[in-house]
């Protein structure tokens, strides 16, 4: 099994701990960086200060409603630049509303997903992500 890196960006403390934990216990995981807003997203993906060490991700899930600059912000940013497009996006949000998932495709993102509400439906949705994007897919730089 390929052990895959994500960058989850999440201002919601617990909602981070609670997908960590999920993500964890599918054991897909090299690694998983989490950065609070979409600024230190951008920051960590071009190796700023302070994540000059961090390896790049294979995923990046991302929440919307975030302090600084939101998902969709983070979103474009990253889709303009040519050195970062080809990462798969997840926007990985509370958010159902039309308005914002036909915003999110339009940006180019990977897919919408709506938080499930509790740690069940968050478990399944570690297990679908695993199974889809170490599974079925393949990612750019990965081995098969």
């Amino acid at each position: 099994m390929k052990k895959l890196i994500i960058l989850l960006v999440e201002d919601n403390k617990e909602d981070a701990f609670l997908i960590r934990e999920a993500m964890e216990e599918q054991a897909f995981l090299k690694e998983l960086y989490h950065v609070v807003n979409g600024a230190e997203a951008i920051n960590f993906l071009k190796k700023e200060t302070p994540f000059e060490k961090v390896k790049m991700p294979d995923l990046i899930l991302m929440d919307i409603n975030m302090p600084i600059m939101d998902g969709h912000e983070a979103l474009q940013k990253i889709k303009s630049m040519s050195e970062l497009k080809h990462i798969p996006i997840l926007m990985l949000t509370t958010s159902s509303r039309k308005e914002d998932i036909m915003k999110a495709y339009k940006e180019q993102s990977s897919s919408y997903i709506v938080k499930p509400d509790d740690i069940y439906g968050l478990d399944s949705l570690a297990e679908t992500l695993k199974n889809y994007w170490n599974n079925t897919v393949r990612l750019p730089g990965k081995e098969t």
